[in-house]
């Protein structure tokens, strides 16, 4: 008793004991509410002795100054997710908040959200990496379904009803619609799998990390659990992309069609879709030859959002060739006959690439667009996306620097650029073998390409 009266009296301590029937428990002020400025405190009861009281209420304090301190919750994941978004929300690129959200609702709270948020351990998140590696997928197999009704009724020799395509997959008649244009083009779908790809759950845990981050800074957690989980290999794909004369066979399908300066562009910059559908007249300047990429117009959650670019190098002036250029001079020249057109009715958005009556294109149109256009040209089938792969790998194929490469298409880092290409471009490889060792060995005389030997008088 006398060693918890010392405690009691000790000075520095914030707070106190007290008893409640045969059970001690101790009180701590934790600091004051950040808006309203009321004082807050933390119980803790169901300690035996008043000793074991005052043993708590100390390491509580030590934990208070060290910044260490966490209030024991019951809080779930899914109510912290509730409270994370939208404190969130301002200092998110639009798109990253909604791919954010998307994650959280499909991949994180169906499966931990109900967990208690200060329960979550590095050994559950090691688990949840692995349950999304093996059933994580959770878009269904509607694609899958419908092409199984259309080949099974083109294979009988009949004609595909739309409306029953749709009830096959449980989608819109359009829906069906361009499912149908898709298969008779030759686009068949994967086979469904339930498992989750690992850049799809390398994105979650980005996602979790920071959400789980900002739980310990709040004072929610003690750690973050993702910090120490296993983690997730990243795959290295090797891109799918043209040959020169395939690209050639699009363009040529392509020059009939009134955007032909902007599929030009994607061919001959390997800009975005985003950066395109964003891009601003007033910031083409012929007489440099130059375009600055600024604004982009992206999809979010189904909408369309106008964002500033993936990173602050996606902001870049972007050297166009003489070909592109002149082209782009015919288009804005169209732009400007259609305004006149269309006088007072004529929709001014000042955007590069629009409809005849200046109103902006939706994003996944110019995809579909692609697609069509890809399907007429009798080409490989490819994504919008990859043809900005097949201007980078055509570009270090030519020898550009990878500085410049990296640059013109607005990446974050050389590395970054090197890194995605490098298995694209196998002959890189072979050529550094050579220049290196051409430095300090003499030529094979076996070796026909080696320059003959020179008879001196």
């Amino acid at each position: 008793m006398a060693e918890q009266k010392k405690r009691r009296d000790k000075n520095g301590i914030n707070g106190g004991v007290y008893q409640r029937g045969k059970k001690w428990g101790y009180v701590l002020d934790i600091g004051h509410d950040p808006l309203t400025g009321k004082r807050k405190q933390q119980t803790k009861g169901g300690f035996t002795t008043e000793g074991d009281a005052w043993d708590a209420l100390v390491e509580a304090n030590t934990a208070l100054k060290t910044k260490k301190f966490v209030k024991p919750s019951k809080r779930t994941v899914a109510e912290f997710f509730a409270e994370w978004f939208p404190a969130v929300k301002l200092s998110l690129k639009t798109t990253t908040f909604g791919n954010y959200q998307n994650y959280a609702n499909a991949y994180v709270l169906p499966i931990i959200g109900n967990r208690q948020l200060q329960q979550i351990e590095t050994d559950t998140i090691t688990k949840l990496w692995s349950y999304l590696a093996e059933k994580g997928r959770v878009k269904g197999d509607s694609n899958q379904r419908m092409y199984e009704h259309w080949k099974k009724v083109t294979e009988a020799g009949q004609k595909v009803a739309l409306a029953e395509l749709a009830e096959a997959g449980g989608v819109t008649y359009s829906a069906a619609s361009k499912a149908a244009a898709r298969y008779r083009a030759g686009r068949i779908p994967k086979e469904y799998s339930s498992s989750l790809d690992n850049t799809t759950i390398q994105s979650v845990r980005i996602m979790l990390h920071r959400a789980f981050e900002d739980a310990v800074a709040w004072q929610y957690m003690e750690a973050n659990p993702v910090s120490d989980a296993v983690r997730v290999r990243r795959t290295h794909k090797v891109h799918s992309t043209w040959t020169p004369e395939q690209l050639k066979a699009f363009l040529a399908e392509a020059r009939r069609e009134r955007l032909y300066a902007m599929w030009l562009m994607f061919a001959t910059t390997g800009v975005r879709r985003g950066e395109a559908a964003g891009a601003m007249r007033h910031l083409l300047v012929p007489a440099r030859k130059i375009i600055t990429v600024w604004d982009t117009r992206v999809v979010a959650n189904g909408k369309v959002v106008d964002s500033d670019g993936k990173s602050k190098n996606s902001r870049r002036h972007l050297a166009l060739d003489k070909r592109t250029i002149a082209e782009l001079a015919n288009h804005t020249a169209m732009l400007d006959q259609e305004r006149k057109d269309h006088g007072a009715d004529y929709e001014d958005n000042g955007l590069l690439f629009c409809w005849p009556d200046g109103s902006p294109i939706y994003p996944e149109t110019i995809s579909d667009q692609f697609d069509r256009l890809v399907d007429r040209a009798g080409v490989p089938i490819i994504t919008l996306h990859d043809v900005r792969h097949t201007y980078a790998t055509m570009s270090l194929r030519a020898g550009v620097n990878p500085k410049i490469v990296s640059a013109r298409l607005g990446h974050a880092s050389v590395s970054f650029t090197l890194d995605m290409y490098t298995e694209d471009v196998p002959e890189l490889h072979h050529a550094a073998a050579e220049t290196v060792s051409d430095l300090f060995l003499e030529p094979d005389e076996d070796d026909e390409t080696a320059d003959p030997p020179i008879d001196l008088p």
